[in-house]
């Protein structure tokens, strides 16, 4: 099964777990954001880079991603609006999942009555220019984390993920196997148990930590 087939299982897992059962570094900055509440992402990588205060590209991304993909653009730039509600528009009616970007959005209430998933670094309403149609499908770094086209992004209230494809199902399978043994841990607790033995935390005393800690 693919991501878009999953999309119910991951979202309901969260990125927190997909990044904890992902076997190579997956989260994303965590200066990226939902733009409205309750926005949640489940598609395939189409990375962008856009200039600084300068559009263009997201507009031919809109045009060159195909449905089920998610934007995931580079800005560098959290002073503009780099996309606003016209964009979602043209952007939804294409069937692309959302937009994730380390750049600025605004019209983030009309994108929620869309319904359009937007997680940015930024929400700002300076315009933009339309100069330079920028790089489209090649592999982007987020924050030591390389995004390629088809990767799998997961985006929610926690954070934003990219599950690089060929790890894809090793991920799956590690998250699957971990939310049942939180599920058997949480039965656990409501019994009387405790995380210190859940977790098997008990006698754990790292003194030099302890020392840093008194020493702030």
């Amino acid at each position: 099964m693919g991501a878009l087939a999953d999309a119910d299982r991951l979202i309901r897992w969260g990125s927190a777990t997909l990044h904890e059962a992902c076997p190579e570094p997956s989260a994303l900055p965590a200066s990226l954001r939902p733009a409205w509440a309750g926005a949640t992402i489940v598609g395939r990588a189409y990375p962008v880079v856009v200039a600084p205060g300068d559009n263009l590209a997201l507009h031919w991304a809109i045009v060159e991603a195909e449905p089920g993909d998610v934007i995931v653009a580079d800005a560098h730039d959290a002073v503009h609006g780099h996309w606003g509600e016209v964009m979602a528009v043209g952007a939804l009616s294409r069937g692309i999942a959302g937009l994730v970007i380390a750049g600025g959005v605004r019209d983030t209430a009309q994108q929620a009555e869309l319904g359009f998933p937007v997680f940015s670094t930024s929400i700002a309403v300076r315009g933009t220019a339309k100069r330079w149609s920028g790089v489209l499908g090649e592999p982007v770094a987020f924050g030591g984390v390389s995004v390629s086209r088809g990767d799998v992004i997961v985006a929610d209230a926690d954070g934003v993920v990219c599950v690089p494809r060929s790890s894809y199902p090793e991920t799956v399978e590690n998250a699957a196997a971990r939310v049942a043994k939180e599920e058997a841990i949480m039965t656990a607790l409501r019994a009387g148990s405790t995380t210190l033995d859940e977790y098997r935390l008990r006698g754990i005393d790292d003194r030099s930590a302890r020392s840093r800690a008194q020493d702030r």
